[in-house]
C-alpha cells in the first residue's frame, strides 16, 4: 500500500503539480484574467486534443462497446445521485449544474492516463485511451448541456452543444481513424503540437482557479455543494463503478482501467465549463482541489480493491 502511494506521488502527482503551482503563482502576483484562456481551451485546444487522440487511437470495437455501455450507465447513475442530492439539499439551479459536473466527470486525461501507465503498463494505457476519448466527447457534449442547463432552457442548452467545435472535431476525426486516411505531415505535426499544449495550460487554469477559491468566501449553498460533491466523488463513485462492472461482468485489464478512471478526482474540464456557464465555478474548483488531494489515499485503496 505505502509503495503504491509513493509511486503515485512521485511519478504522477509531482509532475502534474508544477503547472498547477505556476497558475496559482500567476494569479497571486499578476492577477491575470482567465476568461480569454478559457475561450482558447474550449474553442481551440480541446477540439485539437480530441482530433489528435482519435487519430492515433488503436480502436478495438469490443472494448469500445463495453466502454461505451459502462460509461453511459456510469454517467446516468452519477447524474441521478447528483439530482437526488440537489433536491434533498434544495440547491439552486447553478449549484445543481455544478454538482452534476462534479459527480459525472473525472480527471482521466491529465491524472488518469499517467496513473494507468504507471500501474497497468502499455496495455492498460491503450484501453484507457478508449475511455478517455469517450469521456472527452461526453464532457464536451453532455457536460456542456449540464453546465448550460443552469441558465438556459433544455432546448437552448442542447443547441449550445453544437456551438462548440469539439463535437465537429470528433465527427471529422473518426473517418480518418476508421479508413486510415493520412493528413499531410506538416498538418499532423501542427495538430500534435497544439494537443501537447492542452494539459499544461488546463492545469495552469486549475491552479489559477484554486487561488481564486482560497481568496473567496463561499456562500452557504456553495459550501453545501462542495461538501456534497466531495462525498459523491470520493465515497459514492467507487461503489457505483464496482456495481456497474459487476452488473456487466467486465473483467481483466479493462475492468481495472475503468474502475481506476472512474475513481479519479473531478475533471479539470468541469471547472472550465462551470466558469464558462456560471455553474457554481467556485464550488467545482474547490471540489477539484480537495478530491485531488484525497485521491492520494482513495486511489491506492481502489487499486487494491480491483486487483
Amino acid at each position: 500500500m505505502m509503495e503504491t502511494i509513493l509511486h503515485t506521488i512521485f511519478n504522477a502527482i509531482i509532475p502534474l503539480s508544477i503547472p498547477v503551482i505556476a497558475g496559482a503563482v500567476l494569479v497571486y502576483f499578476q492577477n491575470i484574467n482567465i476568461k480569454p484562456i478559457l475561450t482558447l481551451v474550449l474553442y481551440f485546444l480541446t477540439p485539437m486534443l480530441i482530433f489528435d487522440t482519435i487519430l492515433k487511437a488503436d480502436i478495438v470495437f469490443q472494448d469500445v462497446f463495453l466502454t461505451f455501455v459502462y460509461s453511459t450507465l456510469y454517467i446516468i447513475l452519477m447524474w441521478l445521485v447528483a439530482k437526488m442530492a440537489s433536491k434533498l439539499l434544495k440547491l439552486p439551479e447553478p449549484e445543481t449544474a455544478g454538482l452534476t459536473l462534479i459527480a459525472t466527470f473525472t480527471n482521466s486525461v491529465n491524472y488518469g492516463l499517467p496513473l494507468v501507465l504507471l500501474t497497468l503498463g502499455q496495455l492498460g494505457l491503450e484501453k484507457a485511451a478508449i475511455y478517455v476519448i469517450l469521456q472527452t466527447i461526453l464532457i464536451n457534449t453532455i457536460g456542456v448541456y449540464f453546465a448550460a442547463r443552469s441558465h438556459f432552457s433544455a432546448k437552448n442548452a442542447f443547441t449550445t452543444i453544437f456551438k462548440l467545435p469539439a463535437i465537429y472535431a470528433t465527427l471529422f476525426a473518426f473517418p480518418f481513424n476508421i479508413f486510415e486516411w493520412q493528413l499531410p505531415r506538416g498538418i499532423t505535426i501542427g495538430i500534435e503540437m497544439v494537443a501537447d499544449s492542452y494539459s499544461p495550460i488546463v492545469l495552469c487554469l486549475l491552479g489559477a482557479q484554486m487561488m481564486r477559491v482560497t481568496r473567496s468566501s463561499l456562500k452557504k449553498h456553495v459550501q453545501i455543494t462542495f461538501y456534497a460533491g466531495f462525498c459523491i466523488r470520493t465515497l459514492i463513485a467507487p461503489f457505483i463503478a464496482f456495481f456497474i462492472l459487476t452488473l456487466l461482468n467486465i473483467q481483466g485489464t479493462i475492468a481495472s482501467v475503468l474502475f481506476i478512471l472512474s475513481c479519479m478526482p473531478v475533471a479539470v474540464n468541469a471547472a472550465i465549463l462551470a466558469e464558462k456557464f456560471d455553474a457554481s465555478p467556485l464550488a467545482v474548483s474547490k471540489t477539484i482541489f480537495w478530491t485531488t488531494l484525497a485521491s492520494f489515499i482513495v486511489l491506492p485503496i481502489c487499486m487494491v480493491i480491483i486487483s
